[in-house]
């Protein structure tokens, strides 16, 4: 069967043999040329300023001409920098352009500004320069939003148009008829004011006025009537009692050491471990700091932590005799950089042993007793004081000055005969009508009873 060709076929390989004909010439053409110098033949483009390209006769397209032109002017306007390279932000600003439909922010190089058309308009917000645009055709939005661009760039120099920082706002508290509300306003709108700033227009006394409790002069009457027998351990065996047959310098030392011991501690063991010190002529700073430090613990022994109350006198007589001379401070400042001294014996001896009260004398007792009663309370609180030192200070606050000395032995023996700190005897006592606290404290049980579940139901 012969060998025939389809009509498509016979297409295809005409095209074929027509484009490698087309090849053959180009190459004998290219063969039959000189050799020409590449840099005759490539037109060499330089922008350097002051140097013009004439490229009207190039067979440059329109697109073409457009992206010359905008590379030659920015390198014109901007020698430093590189062709070609898109410029910094820096070389930008935002312009105005008078539409008549709208008004819009548009983003203009800066190397246009000579020759900028006049529909475009600049707008610089400079402290001394003013921009009219009451002729523009901007709405009463813009106009506001424009007003607050020209007063913030007036008192900050900022870029204009930027959002100001947060250290350009303040809270201001202002003052409404039913309400206090709190809102933020700029600080360009207050020329003389400081930014950062809370202002609070709504004065708050910050002095609290403490009123007395009620009826405390009454009760105050009433335990100084319990207190007449003065049958308490305070009453004859109390650091006021130490060294009251001694002279008055050798008086003040022994009322220091029965303080210094006194500290939970009852008044029978201190005062009779101060007997003891007397008897054994130890009542004085300079045959203490010749006594060793075991020694003094045995005489002083039950005191409680007799070994640690040892060192604490020995180490205050030595200060006595190296500063004062062998007498005692005389301020509470110098009481208290002692060893074992603390606000309330500092205060007591300064009452005691100087007769300069400058504060309440605030032990167990007293603390105790101020809290049921309902005298002390925690500051800015109604809450019971939780230390002796909140105790003193509430005290303080009310009581009058001529009461702080006598207040500490009085309430001392009433905690010790009828305000016990366990089970107090309020069905024989003689405030128990006019007391916040009579009988509602429950008795504690027997410790045996309570051991063997046999307390009460």
């Amino acid at each position: 069967m012969p060998f025939r060709l389809l009509p498509h076929r016979i297409g295809l390989f005409s095209s074929i043999s027509a484009m490698s004909s087309s090849r053959r010439a180009s190459r004998l053409i290219r063969a039959s040329r000189p050799e020409l110098n590449p840099a005759e033949t490539v037109r060499e483009v330089k922008c350097e300023p002051g140097v013009s390209f004439d490229y009207s006769k190039s067979e440059m397209n329109s697109v073409r001409r457009k992206r010359l032109n905008r590379v030659l002017e920015v390198k014109e306007d901007l020698p430093k920098k590189q062709v070609g390279i898109v410029p910094d932000i820096e070389d930008f600003r935002y312009v105005k352009t008078g539409a008549k439909t709208s008004v819009t922010a548009k983003r203009v190089p800066a190397s246009l500004n000579k020759n900028s058309s006049p529909g475009v308009k600049e707008v610089k917000c400079e402290p001394s320069v003013s921009f009219d645009y009451s002729k523009s055709e901007m709405n009463s939005v813009e106009r506001k939003r424009l007003n607050r661009v020209l007063e913030v760039k007036e008192e900050h120099p900022k870029e204009v148009g930027a959002v100001p920082d947060i250290d350009d706002f303040r809270y201001v508290k202002t003052e409404a008829r039913t309400s206090v509300s709190t809102k933020r306003v700029p600080a360009s709108s207050n020329k003389n004011s400081s930014p950062v700033r809370l202002e609070k227009k709504i004065r708050v006394s910050s002095v609290v006025k403490v009123e007395a409790p009620e009826n405390w002069e009454a009760v105050l009457a009433g335990i100084k009537n319990i207190r007449l027998s003065g049958q308490a351990p305070v009453d004859t065996k109390g650091c006021e009692k130490a060294g009251s047959l001694l002279p008055p310098k050798e008086r003040r030392f022994a009322v220091l050491i029965s303080t210094m011991m006194s500290s939970q501690t009852k008044d029978e063991v201190t005062h009779a471990a101060v007997e003891r010190l007397g008897e054994n002529g130890l009542l004085d700073p300079d045959a203490i700091v010749r006594t060793d430090e075991a020694t003094l613990a045995n005489l002083i022994k039950p005191v409680g932590f007799y070994q640690r109350k040892a060192q604490f006198i020995k180490e205050a007589s030595r200060i006595c005799l190296e500063r004062f001379g062998g007498d005692i401070p005389d301020t509470l400042t110098d009481l208290l950089a002692l060893k074992g001294v603390g606000p309330k014996m500092a205060h007591l001896v300064m009452s005691i042993a100087w007769k300069n009260t400058q504060g309440i004398c605030v032990d167990t007792h007293v603390h105790r007793i101020s809290n049921r009663l309902g005298w002390v309370f925690r500051e800015g609180t109604k809450q019971k004081t939780t230390t002796p030192e909140q105790t003193r200070m509430s005290l303080e606050k009310w009581l009058p000055k001529d009461e702080w000395e006598p207040i500490n032995p009085l309430l001392v023996g009433f905690g010790q005969t009828i305000c016990t700190p366990l089970r107090p005897k309020c069905g024989s006592c003689g405030i128990n009508t006019i007391c916040p606290s009579a009988f509602k404290e429950a008795s504690s049980p027997n410790p045996k009873q309570k051991k063997r579940g046999l307390g009460p139901t």
